[in-house]
């Protein structure tokens, strides 16, 4: 199979319960909206998740306001005062196009001028980038070889055109599963955990709960840092969950109990509802600003006076991407899938041949001359990795 097809089903669809087993068809009932609130993830942090319909605005703003404090903690603790700059990173869906962000960082740690950031988030490929992008350059080298080494047999197998429509999709992604979960070693765990819970570092994943149908936001510093003795297992089911695209992989059903009552949530790619997240729309209403309200002086005055900055890594090639397609159902709903993500997540950033690089809110232009790597057309030739580090180097 050839790497394209390959990326492109490895970012935009994987799967596997994490409490059910894979390509299990069978489910337990979706939870109903009135005991959300009082659904718990047993054994994890009442913070774990953020539904993204506006009624968790007290859950994020509770989130960020005790993140602060442990950074303000960590700071003292270092004998410095002064908070500086946040850097938020947001990676967006994009499918096969997730291996130029991932070039994109690497050769940003190259360059020297990568900051570290007090917020990642990511979305499908995004999600699979996020995790190394937030612990830093020491980890450029997982992103590169999973994005280039990856083979079909580390993806997916195939169930056959008849098993796959009367189950829950084409493919089987086990050895996907088992790819991811080579990369999220104990060790990688446990730094991720340090980082949320001594520095106050946060990183986010978000899905799409299918039965709702809402985005969810995990926090997946709180689910590293848990004692849960299976948190390992959802940290990588929800990296897969973000990546599931409906039809193509299985969905992951994540069981919650309430009382003695047992449900489940059917989570799929996060680019389901948005191509990029930050933080909810609905933010900053009365409950976020009312949890806000109540931290001390010191943190109050820190949100307001901070300095911030957004980086935003659009995982896109700009132009049309002209090609003959192929009267078979498969391929017309690849290309279909492929046109959704990349002209879904258009309004919110500026395209380029690698990425939309945001920094100090300027953007770079998709008409620069710099916005394309050396040697490259947005219309006629595929980007490469080596490409595309040439073109954040010369940033």
């Amino acid at each position: 199979m050839q790497r394209r097809h390959v990326l492109s089903l490895l970012a935009l669809g994987l799967g596997a319960g994490p409490i059910a087993a894979c390509g299990d068809s069978s489910r337990l009932p979706s939870l109903p909206d009135k005991l959300r609130a009082r659904a718990p993830f047993k054994g994890l942090p009442e913070d774990t998740r953020i539904v993204l319909d506006g009624r968790d605005e007290d859950v994020l703003a509770e989130i960020a306001r005790n993140a602060l404090v442990r950074e303000i903690g960590f700071l003292q603790s270092q004998g410095r005062s002064q908070l500086g700059t946040a850097n938020y990173l947001a990676i967006s869906g994009g499918g096969e196009n997730g291996a130029f962000g991932a070039g994109l960082l690497t050769a940003w740690s190259a360059l020297g001028t990568r900051p570290e950031f007090k917020v990642v988030t990511g979305i499908s490929t995004g999600a699979l980038i996020a995790p190394s992008a937030f612990l830093g350059p020491a980890y450029d080298k997982d992103l590169e070889f999973f994005y280039t080494k990856t083979s079909a047999e580390d993806v997916m197998t195939s169930r056959g055109l008849l098993t796959g429509l009367l189950s829950d999709s084409l493919y089987d992604s086990r050895p996907l599963l088992r790819t991811i979960q080579k990369f999220l070693t104990p060790a990688l765990l446990a730094a991720i955990a340090y980082e949320y819970n001594t520095k106050g570092r946060l990183l986010f994943v978000a899905t799409t709960n299918l039965d709702a149908p809402v985005g969810v936001m995990w926090n997946m510093g709180a689910i590293a840092a848990s004692s849960h003795p299976r948190a390992a297992e959802l940290f990588a089911r929800i990296l897969l969950a973000s990546a599931s695209i409906p039809g193509i992989f299985p969905p992951v059903m994540i069981d919650i109990e309430v009382g003695n009552a047992r449900f489940e949530e059917m989570h799929v790619d996060g680019g389901t509802v948005a191509q990029v997240v930050l933080y909810p729309p609905s933010f900053g209403g009365v409950d976020s600003s009312r949890v806000l309200a109540e931290a001390d002086r010191t943190v109050i005055e820190a949100l307001i006076k901070r300095p911030r900055r957004l980086f935003v890594i659009r995982n896109s090639r700009p132009g049309t991407d002209l090609s003959t397609i192929d009267r078979s159902t498969l391929k017309i709903v690849e290309r279909a899938l492929a046109t959704l993500i990349n002209t879904q997540g258009s309004a919110i950033s500026t395209s380029s041949t690698c990425s939309a690089f945001a920094t100090r809110w300027i953007s770079t232009s998709p008409t620069s001359p710099r916005a394309l790597p050396t040697g490259s057309s947005s219309r006629s030739k595929k980007p490469t990795w080596r490409s595309c580090t040439k073109w954040a180097d010369r940033r």
